[in-house]
Formats: structure tokens, sequence, C-alpha cells
């Protein structure tokens, strides 16, 4: 049985999940995403290795990270995920980047609190209560096993990326890309992948699903998504959308609203 409830307050996304035989592509988010296993046993690759959340195990994934997900049997899992944005932990924690150094940690406060405003969101309780518990949140994630340092500046990565999010609305044009970096095509892709972990074609539709989610929320036609992340059609986005949110862009719009 598959179920996929997303619900929105304050500016934070909230997931209530069960999987059995779901299983997600590698993707990422532009958020911090933190999650709890409630029930069974999530697996999950992420930077090369390969990792495990057993039940009230706290998973901490970093923006733009790349993983993908199942469950590990038929048993299926639980879980409850929470994405928050960048700026909103700076803006409580301060201005310096903010990283998570273990994907999975086991604490019980810290779990507690991320089920509290996930169950705060999915149930509709009002805006203010949301961010007093964010703001309890972050302080409590920040005495866990997060580490003060900014990601390595790489400009090979940052300008590639940039070309690609200028493009999202076209086909993925390697060979224009290769050139501005004077390397071959199949060069470029093994650069790309081996500081990225991810092709540049992953890359691309990752960025693209995102953009759709995000046309989604503020526009709330899912059309208007097809045509802004360049898909050929409402099917050809649904098949990626589901891939990475585990439901459709009509589904995933009629949830929040």
């Amino acid at each position: 049985m598959e179920i996929f409830n997303y619900k929105k307050s304050a500016e934070i996304l909230a997931l209530s999940a069960t999987m059995t035989d779901f299983t997600y592509k590698k993707h990422c988010h532009e958020e911090y995403a933190l999650g709890v296993t409630l029930r069974g046993i999530q697996q999950y690759h992420l930077d090369g290795s390969f990792q495990s959340s057993h039940k009230n195990g706290v998973m901490l994934f970093n923006p733009e990270q790349y993983h993908d997900g199942s469950s590990y049997d038929r048993a299926g899992i639980d879980y409850v995920m929470l994405y928050i944005k960048p700026a909103m932990f700076a803006e409580i924690l301060g201005k310096q980047e903010l990283r998570f150094t273990s994907p999975v940690v086991y604490d019980t406060r810290l779990a507690q609190c991320i089920y509290s405003l996930s169950q705060a969101i999915q149930n509709g309780a009002d805006s203010a209560l949301c961010s007093e518990l964010l703001l309890q949140l972050a302080h409590l994630a920040a005495h866990t096993e997060i580490e003060a340092a900014r990601r390595t500046d790489n400009a090979f990565i940052r300008k590639a990326k940039e070309m690609m999010n200028c493009s999202l609305d076209h086909v993925l044009k390697l060979d224009h890309i290769s050139r501005e970096f004077h390397l071959s095509k199949y060069q470029f892709i093994r650069e790309f992948k081996s500081h990225t972990g991810i092709s540049p074609y992953q890359f691309f539709l990752n960025c693209k699903v995102e953009h759709a989610r995000q046309s989604i929320e503020k526009n709330k036609d899912i059309y208007s998504a097809v045509a802004e992340g360049g898909f050929t059609d409402l099917t050809h986005l649904n098949r990626h959308f589901k891939s990475v949110f585990g439901i459709t862009a009509y589904e995933y719009m009629s949830q929040l609203g």
C-alpha cells in the first residue's frame, strides 16, 4: 500500500508516507529534509554510501544531496518528512550555512519534535504554532550532528548548474554546455558526475521536476507546470513527478489545496 500525503504551512512542506513496493528514483531537494522512520526499515543511497534508518531513526538531508529510497522488505515503512528552506534555518540560527554530518541519528527529542511539527502541519494547525515548533526544531537540530561549514565552492559545477537551470523549458544540450568548458560531451558528463554523484541528465530532470512543483504551489495549475518545465505533456510530467514525490502532479496540487 502506497500513501503519500503532502501538506504545507508556514512555508514548511510536510510529508506523511506509507511505502511497500515503491522506490524513489535518485533525486534531491532544494530544502533541508528532516524525517523520522516510524515503522520498518528505510534504506537509501546517499553520497556513495548505503544508509538504513530503523524505527525512530532521524534522517537528515542537506540541500542538493542526491538520494533514492525504498523499504527494506515487503512489510513496508511508515515515515514523516519535513522540507525546510535554507533561508528559514538561516533566519533562526544565523547566516552561516549548516551541514548535517551524519545521515541518520537516533535522538528521541529531535525525533519527537520533527513528528510534532509534521502532525501540526498535517492537521492544519495555526501557522503560529508551526513556527514555534520550527524554532524548537532548529535549535535541537543545531546541537546534534550539524557542522557549521560551507561547501567547497566549485566554479565548474556552479556554472554548469546555472546553464542547465536557465534552459529548463528546453531539452538538455550537452554539446553546447560542454563546449563552454572546452570539454567533449563525455568528458563533461564524467567530470560533472565525479563532483556531484549524479549525471547531468539526472540533475537537469530533477531541476525540471522541482521547478514544476514550485509552479504548482504558486499557480495551482498543472498545465502551467507542464509548459514551464518543458515537459511534453501531463503524462510526461506525472511520470517523473511521481518518481520523486510518490504521487502525480495533480494529486500533489489537490493535497495542497
